[in-house]
C-alpha cells in the first residue's frame, strides 16, 4: 500500500473514533417526567392574630365576650407617700383620682377583669363620694373600712361591698402583706387580690352582671386627640400642699405617662408606670362637711360642671352631668356634642378649681 493511500486510512478512522467517543455527550438530555420532581414546600402565611369578639365597656378596647357584661370591680387605694408604690393600680381601666381629708388624695380603680391581675393595694377606707362613683359604674366595692357616713350610705344605698375591716366572711379575701407591715406601717400594709376577689365573687354573693338594659355611657373612637385642641404635652395638677401629679404625653405610645411625688407613678407588681390614653379634670364642688374633727370632705357629683379632655398630646374644654348617684357621667364637648374617648385606660382626676392649680403646656 502506498504511503499516501495509507494515510488517507489512518485519517477516516481516526474520524469514526472521534465520533463515536463523542456521541454520547451530543445526546440530547432526558427529560425527567414531572411527577418525578421533588416538591419544596412553600411558605405558609402566617395566622392573623386572634381578636376577642367582645368589647371592654371601659376602655372601648378587645375583650372576651364572656367578660364584657359583667359587674366591673372598684378598688380603693391608699395614695399617701408613704404606702408607695402600689400593687396592681396599672392594670385598671378607669383610674379616679379624688381629694381626701388633709390634702391627700385617694385612687377608685375600676376593673372590667381581674383574670390575670395580682395582688392589689394598699386598700383602705372609703367615703360617701367613693360610693357614688362605684354606683356610677354599677360596681363590686373593695374597701377596708370607711368614715361613719360611708357605712350609713353603703346600706342606704345599696353598694355591694367586699370590707377588710369590718366585713363578714368577705374579710376572707384581705390578708396584711408583712414586708409592707415591716416597712411602712401596719395601716399601709392591707392588701387582696384578683384570684381572692374572683373565688369569693364566685359563691354568688351578689349579681354578677348588669342588669338588662343597661349602658355605662362611654363613647370611644380609635384616636381621641381632640380636632382643632390646644397642645397639651405636659400636665401639671396641684390637688393641694401636698399633692402633685403630672402627666407626660409619649407619642411613642400615645398615652400620658403619670407621675407624682416628685418621680414616675409606678406599680409595685412589675414596675410599668401608671399611663393613660385619656385624661379628664373635672371640676365640682368639694368641701369640708361642717364639724367633721377628721376634716372629712363631700365631693357633688350629681348634676353638671365643667372639665378638660386632653388626650394625644391635645386638650378641649368639656362638660359633665350625672342625673343622680346611679347614673353613669356624660361628658360633651361645649357645643353638646358626645366627647368620644380614645380606645385605652382613662384617668380622671376630680377637683374644686378653687383650690387646685392645673397648668398645661
Amino acid at each position: 500500500m502506498g504511503r499516501q493511500m495509507l494515510c488517507a486510512l489512518l485519517g477516516v478512522l481516526l474520524l469514526a473514533g472521534l465520533t463515536a467517543c463523542g456521541g454520547e455527550a451530543a445526546k440530547e438530555p432526558e427529560e425527567i417526567p414531572e411527577e418525578a420532581e421533588e416538591e419544596l414546600p412553600q411558605p405558609q402565611p402566617e395566622p392573623a392574630p386572634s381578636v376577642p369578639a367582645g368589647t371592654n365597656p371601659l376602655t372601648g378596647e378587645p375583650m372576651e365576650e364572656i367578660y364584657e357584661a359583667d359587674r366591673p370591680v372598684a378598688v380603693m387605694f391608699n395614695n399617701l407617700k408613704a404606702a408607695q408604690p402600689q400593687l396592681g393600680i396599672s392594670q385598671a381601666d378607669i383610674i379616679y383620682e379624688v381629694p381626701a381629708e388633709g390634702g391627700i388624695t385617694r385612687m377608685l380603680a375600676l376593673y372590667q377583669s381581674l383574670e390575670g391581675v395580682e395582688t392589689l393595694g394598699s386598700v383602705r377606707s372609703t367615703r360617701p363620694y367613693y360610693l357614688e362613683l362605684a354606683l356610677a359604674h354599677d360596681a363590686l366595692l373593695v374597701h377596708a373600712g370607711g368614715s361613719p357616713e360611708a357605712y350609713r350610705d353603703i346600706s342606704a344605698w345599696g353598694v355591694d361591698n367586699m370590707d377588710g375591716v369590718n366585713g363578714g366572711s368577705d374579710a376572707d379575701i384581705f390578708w396584711r402583706d408583712q414586708d409592707r407591715r415591716r416597712t411602712m406601717g401596719y395601716e399601709h400594709s392591707m392588701v387582696t387580690s384578683g384570684e381572692k376577689i374572683l373565688a369569693y365573687l364566685a359563691e354568688d354573693h351578689f349579681r354578677r352582671q348588669h342588669e338588662a338594659g343597661y349602658e355605662e355611657g362611654l363613647t370611644f373612637t380609635e384616636d381621641g386627640t381632640p380636632a382643632g385642641g390646644t397642645a397639651a404635652e405636659h400636665i401639671s395638677l396641684k390637688f393641694s400642699y401636698y399633692k402633685t401629679g403630672t402627666f407626660d404625653y409619649d407619642a411613642a405610645s400615645g398615652t400620658y405617662l403619670a407621675g407624682q411625688y416628685g418621680g414616675p407613678y409606678t406599680d409595685g407588681t412589675g414596675g410599668a408606670q401608671v399611663s393613660a390614653v385619656n385624661v379628664l379634670v373635672l371640676e365640682t364642688s368639694i368641701y369640708v362637711n361642717a364639724g367633721d374633727s377628721a376634716g372629712r370632705m363631700t365631693a357633688k357629683l350629681t348634676g353638671e360642671g365643667e372639665g378638660t379632655f386632653f388626650c394625644g398630646g391635645r386638650s378641649v374644654p368639656i362638660r359633665w352631668s350625672r342625673a343622680d348617684r346611679y347614673s353613669p357621667f356624660v361628658y360633651t364637648l361645649e357645643d353638646g356634642t358626645p366627647l368620644a374617648l380614645g380606645r385605652g385606660r382613662s384617668y380622671i382626676c376630680i377637683i374644686n378649681p378653687r383650690d387646685s392649680t392645673l397648668t398645661v403646656s
